[in-house]
């Protein structure tokens, strides 16, 4: 480009970071690149400073400003890349908006993630949070991801057998947390609609099977979800705040003796107990603890009442854990990462 890394035009003056909580944060300073190659040439000048890449701040919760540079991908790219005679490979840019993507499938005809309709946040999250809903994984349809090494520049394909998916969780999260960005995720889809439709009622709610198509599942997904979810612009949150905690089948027996209407899902190392169930059991549906509370439609979410700080979500998120635990003997953990 011909400019210095620190002063060259990716650079977003007024450093604040966006986050779907509204919770006011700021950085040193703020970089989009829109290329792999742009990224590269950014690199070498952070090495002496701290790094957070980012996607849509769908999945943060800022305590303090960032001491450091945030990075944010500006790539926007989807397209074929690949068929045969029952799947087709989809090459997407980490910068695109997850439900946007969703959208492009279905409109082309192709199944696998119509169940993940809506979740916010963009494609780069998705490799690295794993995310789910309805049964259905973004592990279930990654196929590669492309990343580039935070730390040298050097480019690396990750296959999903590499990226040691579990639920919500990835390599990426882990033992490789802040080393790479992730620049693009190709997906495999599948030419004719295979239905998912095992999870909680949603066969029940959507009828003959018969009859379906992925843009009608899309459709109810989206129903259900605008039902019991704020959106963000009207009320900070970040979506689902806890994961579901899976239990033994011997603590599952011992808690359902005690709460025979306990739901719960059968997973292949044991028995998930939703933590939203949970949470409305020990009384906090609806209420508050200052100036963050929990959603009234969904026990799972904490949301923003108003002028929220980082630290009265975690208060409220501590206070939470320790009401679970001592009701049900259950640990449950953020979803969401605290910064």
């Amino acid at each position: 480009m011909g400019e210095s890394p620190v002063n060259c035009k990716l650079v977003r003056l007024y450093r604040r970071i966006d986050n779907t909580f509204g919770i006011e944060a700021k950085a040193n300073r703020w970089l989009e690149y829109r290329s792999e190659e742009e990224l590269q040439r950014v690199i070498p000048a952070l090495h002496s400073e701290r790094v957070l890449h980012v996607g849509g701040g769908s999945n943060l919760l800022f305590t303090r400003d960032f001491d450091g540079t945030v990075l944010h991908s500006g790539i926007r790219f989807v397209a074929p890349v690949a068929a045969d005679a029952e799947s087709v490979w989809v090459r997407v840019g980490a910068a695109i908006v997850w439900d946007d993507f969703v959208a492009y499938t279905v409109a082309n005809g192709w199944s696998g993630a119509e169940n993940l309709s809506l979740i916010p946040g963009e494609v780069g999250a998705s490799a690295v949070q794993n995310i789910g809903a309805y049964g259905v994984e973004a592990k279930d349809l990654i196929d590669t991801v492309e990343c580039v090494s935070l730390k040298d520049g050097s480019r690396r394909v990750f296959r999903n057998e590499e990226c040691n998916y579990a639920y919500r969780s990835s390599i990426f999260k882990h033992e490789l947390k802040g080393q790479y960005a992730v620049t693009y995720v190709t997906y495999r889809l599948k030419k004719q609609f295979v239905p998912h439709l095992e999870y909680g009622n949603l066969r029940e709610q959507l009828g003959s099977v018969a009859t379906l198509s992925a843009a009608d599942v899309r459709r109810k997904i989206i129903e259900v979800r605008q039902s019991k979810l704020p959106d963000p612009k009207v009320q900070g949150n970040a979506g689902s705040f806890f994961m579901n905690p899976i239990v033994s089948r011997e603590k599952f027996e011992s808690l359902r003796a005690q709460y025979p209407q306990m739901p719960f899902y059968e997973v292949t190392d044991g028995v998930k107990i939703p933590a939203g169930w949970m949470i409305e059991q020990c009384g906090w549906k609806g209420r508050s603890l200052g100036r963050a509370g929990v959603y009234e439609k969904q026990a799972l979410i904490l949301v923003n009442r108003g002028g929220a700080t980082g630290e009265d979500v975690v208060r409220l998120c501590e206070t939470i854990q320790k009401d679970v635990a001592k009701k049900f003997g259950i640990e449950i953990y953020p979803e969401v990462n605290v910064i």
